[in-house]
C-alpha cells in the first residue's frame, strides 16, 4: 500500500480539519450512508455470506468498528505506520480476503463498482445535500478540500482513479454522485433486496446500544427521503413537489387515478433486484405531509424523532449549535472507544470492546426475509416503546 503519486498533503490535512469543524454533521451521513449500500444486491450478498453482521451482537461489532475506523482516517496523519494507516491497510486487506471468500463459495465478489457504491455511503447524500445535515464550508475550497480527502480514502483502499468518485473537484464529484443516485440508489431503496430490511434492522438495533437516537422507522424513512424514493416526503417542498409531478404524469386525467412510483425514476443500473409490483401514488394523499401512505405507517416514536432531527440540525446551523453538537459526537466517540456503558448491559463489559485490528465475530443466525418484516407485528412492551423516544 502505497500515497498515490499526485497526494497533496497540506489539501488531504485540510479536508481533515473540514471534517472536525462539521463532524456531527458530516459523522450523520454514516447510518443512512450504509443502509442505502445494503440495498445494492451484489455488496448484501457478500454481507449475507460472511455472517459478520446478520445478528444484533454482531451487527453491533461490525459497525462498532465501521465507525471507529472511519474516525480514526480524521484523527491521524495518513503516514506509514500511524493508526490510520494501518486501519487502511486492514480494511483494504478485508475487503480482498472477503472477496475471495464470497468467490470460493459463489456468493459474488467485491467489485471496483462495489467499492464505489460503499464509497458513496460514506460522503454521497451529504455532498448531494448538505442543508440535511447542517454541513456549509466556512472559508473557499473547503468542500474540494473534502473531496480531496475522499479521493485519497477511495485510493488506499484500492480504488482504480477512473472507478473513484471523487474526482478532480466537488462540482464534478456531485454530478458523479447525483448519477449514482438516481441510477441505482433510488431504484434499489424503492425495490429493495431479499434481506436488506433484517441486515437494516440488527444493524440499527445493535448500534442503539452506543447512540440511543437510532431508531428504526425514522432512519429507514430518513434514508429514502435522502435517496428521493417516490413518497417519502418530509417538508412541505418536497410534498409540494411530488403532487406536481403527479399531476404531470397523470397528463390531465383524473387526481383519483394510481401513478405508478417506478415512472418516477430511472430503471436501476444494478441487477438482481426482486420482481415486484410498483406501489400507487395517488395526488390526494399528499395533501399534507401527515396524509403520505409511508409516513402515516410510522410509529409515535420514530415521528417523535423525525422531529427531533429537524430541530437538532436547524440549531446546528448556528454558531453554538455547531460547536454543542460536534462536542457532544466527539463525545459519544470517546464513549464508543472507551466506555460504552449502556452496551456493557447488552452485551457484557469484555464483548463490549472492540478492537479494529481483529477480525469481525462470526455467527450462524439466519437472516429472515423482508416478508417477516412486512407482517403486521405485535405491539412493543411499553418499556421499549419508552426506550424508543430516548
Amino acid at each position: 500500500m502505497k500515497l498515490p503519486e499526485w497526494f497533496d498533503e497540506k489539501l488531504f490535512n485540510r479536508g481533515r480539519k473540514f471534517y472536525w469543524q462539521y463532524c456531527f454533521g458530516l459523522a450523520g451521513v454514516l447510518s443512512p450512508g450504509i443502509i442505502a449500500v445494503f440495498a445494492v444486491p451484489t455488496i448484501l450478498e457478500v454481507l449475507v455470506g460472511s455472517r459478520r453482521s446478520s445478528s444484533k451482537y454482531t451487527a453491533f461489532k461490525r459497525y462498532m468498528s465501521t465507525s471507529l475506523h472511519h474516525s480514526s482516517w480524521f484523527r491521524y496523519e495518513l503516514k506509514p505506520g500511524t493508526l490510520s494507516w494501518k486501519s487502511l491497510y486492514t480494511v483494504r486487506s478485508r475487503h480482498l480476503t472477503a472477496g475471495r471468500a464470497a468467490r470460493l463459495k459463489k456468493q459474488g465478489t467485491i467489485s471496483q463498482r462495489d467499492l464505489a457504491l460503499t464509497q458513496f455511503g460514506f460522503i454521497g447524500f451529504v455532498v448531494l445535500k448538505p442543508d440535511n445535515f447542517g454541513v456549509r464550508q466556512l472559508e473557499d475550497g473547503d468542500w474540494d478540500a473534502y473531496n480531496y480527502f475522499w479521493r485519497v480514502i477511495g485510493y488506499m483502499i484500492g480504488l482504480e482513479d477512473r472507478y473513484n468518485l471523487c474526482r478532480r473537484n466537488m462540482d464534478e464529484t456531485r454530478k458523479v454522485c447525483q448519477i449514482i443516485l438516481d441510477h441505482v440508489f433510488t431504484p434499489c431503496l424503492e425495490n429493495v433486496p431479499e434481506y436488506f430490511e433484517h441486515m437494516s434492522r440488527v444493524m440499527i438495533d445493535g448500534m442503539w446500544a452506543v447512540n440511543p437516537a437510532m431508531e428504526t422507522g425514522s432512519l429507514l424513512y430518513s434514508t429514502k427521503n435522502l435517496a428521493n424514493v417516490p413518497g417519502y416526503v418530509w417538508t412541505e417542498s418536497e410534498r409540494v413537489a411530488l403532487q406536481a409531478r403527479l399531476r404531470k404524469q397523470l397528463n390531465g386525467k383524473h387526481d383519483n387515478i394510481g401513478v405508478e412510483s417506478t415512472s418516477l425514476i430511472l430503471k436501476s443500473s444494478v441487477e438482481g433486484l426482486p420482481e415486484r409490483p410498483p406501489r400507487l401514488l395517488f395526488v390526494k394523499d399528499y395533501d399534507t405531509i401527515e396524509s403520505a401512505p409511508e409516513y402515516k405507517k410510522l410509529s409515535l416514536a420514530s415521528k417523535y424523532k423525525l422531529s427531533l432531527t429537524s430541530l437538532m440540525i436547524a440549531f446546528y446551523t448556528t454558531s453554538i449549535g455547531r460547536w454543542l453538537l460536534n462536542f457532544y459526537y466527539i463525545m459519544i466517540l470517546y464513549m464508543i472507544q472507551y466506555f460504552p456503558y449502556v452496551a456493557f448491559f447488552i452485551y457484557g463489559i469484555k464483548d463490549s470492546y472492540t478492537n479494529i485490528f481483529t477480525e469481525d465475530p462470526v455467527d450462524d443466525t439466519p437472516p429472515k426475509p423482508n416478508s417477516e418484516y412486512y407482517k403486521p407485528q405485535p405491539p412493543e412492551p411499553w418499556y421499549k416503546a419508552l426506550l424508543s423516544f430516548w
